[in-house]
């Protein structure tokens, strides 16, 4: 079986449309048995997810697992989008909501999930409290915003180089779990233990999940304002779960716009390494 995947096409960001329909055409050209997208195609709000996802030409089975940026609203509730409406998207446009029902060929077996972060990779070095990690800001950003003032009345675990550390993640302004990401992490493993619990019996099992699965995926350090970012790539709670199957032989992954590759216990694991800028897809045979 040849297997397709991308990811990271974000085709409502106005510089990277055009790159994603670069991409899509050179896979619509490239033939292959399946095909797999590992999120953030496009935001939920509008329908760019639909124009997307409706480019692609392909004659087997289309596989889509969800990115944090699919979860990106303007309305109230991020997690009843995530659980009822885009599944429904998703099939309509002829796409296996890969999240909810495993694809099953022969004795292989590809299972995805959205997963997500629970600050794991948060580097210690920043020496930045956990609470404005909580909050997707980072001390020195929050120094410059009222609504922050409460991360600051608590200063003697604040070290003077976390104070200069500027950033935000974004899913703080556009997802709405009504839940911890904690406590989204570990119902999101739950789902996929669940999956992989069904295809036990299959041989090989491929697993797309979008937030960065193992450490050995990460892009390398490029500073603080950058290393922040990190606590918000995935969780090693993942990767852990995944070693547990011994018929986990490949892993996908995108979200960090990093490529990278490596052979973890059983498994081979690719960061896809799509971003802003550019796209890749790859050709695997399973």
């Amino acid at each position: 079986m040849r297997l397709l995947v991308t990811a990271d096409l974000h085709f409502n960001h106005g510089r990277s449309r055009a790159l994603a329909e670069q991409v899509i055409a050179e896979m619509n050209s490239a033939g292959g048995d399946v095909l797999l997208v590992v999120g953030d195609s496009a935001a939920a709000d509008g329908e760019e997810l639909e124009q997307c996802l409706s480019l692609f030409r392909f004659a087997g089975p289309k596989l889509f697992v969800a990115g944090n940026h699919e979860l990106w609203t303007r309305r109230d509730n991020s997690y009843v989008l995530f659980k009822d409406e885009l599944p429904r998207r998703l099939r309509s446009l002829g796409w296996q909501w890969l999240q909810g029902e495993p694809f099953v060929a022969g004795d292989v077996a590809i299972v995805g999930s959205l997963g997500w972060y629970d600050y794991s990779f948060a580097p210690d070095d920043l020496g930045i409290p956990r609470r404005f990690y909580e909050n997707k800001i980072s001390p020195g950003a929050a120094e410059r915003f009222a609504e922050y003032a409460h991360l600051l009345r608590k200063t003697d675990d604040v070290s003077p180089h976390a104070r200069q550390v500027l950033a935000r993640w974004n899913d703080g302004k556009f997802v709405k779990l009504g839940r911890s990401d904690e406590q989204f992490l570990a119902e999101l493993i739950d789902g996929l233990r669940e999956q992989l619990a069904i295809v036990s019996a299959c041989r090989t099992v491929v697993a797309a999940v979008h937030h960065v699965p193992f450490e050995e995926l990460l892009p390398p350090s490029r500073g603080a304002q950058w290393d922040f970012a990190r606590a918000y790539l995935g969780s090693a709670k993942i990767g852990q779960m995944l070693l547990a199957y011994p018929n986990v032989r490949q892993v996908f992954c995108g979200h960090s716009h990093f490529p990278s590759e490596a052979q973890i216990g059983p498994a081979s694991a690719t960061n896809i390494g799509s971003g802003y800028r550019w796209k890749t897809f790859r050709s695997v045979e399973i």
